[in-house]
């Protein structure tokens, strides 16, 4: 009885170990042929960028007019990646990391000095108005202050620890915008400081 018991379990195990040896050689043949099969064409191993159907994608140099800033989109069939689906400033942004450019100055602010009036810190700005966030000098001397500065008021002086901020516009000139940047529909809300006279600003 117990030698019956015993050649049940070998066979058991025997026919286990035989199905196991099957599928992994099996999975190992398909292996060897899936990579034989798969071999990169000759313009996938090329680090140009390439839309569907031959277009050559623009690189950040090439890109004069807002149609250029439409991606391509992908083949039929396959999920797009984000050079090929991006559109407007998110594809202005990834073209130039492509070429090492920040396009949107993500630098930190200088906090090795405290900003003055005579001797502002400056922010960069390509549109009408900027948003800066001050942590004080030292750095990180207080919480994040918010301050908004605009092409009308473009410094500001942090409430709290009273460094100086100014907006330095490097966008394009107005008349090459073809619009008013007062065009928003609605009215900004009015403040204690649109009350002061402009000359007592920044005294």
């Amino acid at each position: 009885m117990f030698l019956q018991r015993s050649a049940a379990a070998v066979a058991r195990r025997g026919a286990a170990v035989a199905v196991a040896r099957r599928s992994f050689g099996v999975s190992a043949v398909r292996r060897d042929a899936k990579s034989d099969e798969s071999k990169a064409p000759e313009d996938v191993k090329s680090m140009e960028p390439k839309a569907p159907g031959g277009y050559k994608m623009k690189t950040f140099y090439d890109i004069k007019t807002k149609e250029d800033l439409i991606g391509p989109g992908a083949a039929p069939g396959t999920i797009p990646t984000d050079l090929e689906q991006s559109t407007g400033l998110e594809r202005l942004e990834i073209l130039g990391k492509m070429e090492g450019i920040d396009v949107f100055d993500m630098r930190p602010l200088d906090a090795s000095r405290k900003g003055t009036l005579e001797d502002p810190i400056l922010v960069n700005s390509v549109g009408p108005e900027q948003y800066a966030g001050c942590t004080g000098y030292p750095a990180d001397s207080h919480i994040v202050n918010w301050l908004g500065m605009s092409r009308k008021r473009p410094i500001e002086r942090c409430p709290e620890c009273g460094s100086v901020y100014k907006m330095n516009y490097i966008g394009p000139p107005d008349e090459l915008l073809g619009h008013h940047h007062d065009e928003h529909a609605y009215e900004e809300p009015k403040t204690f400081a649109d009350y002061v006279k402009p000359e007592y600003w920044y005294r």
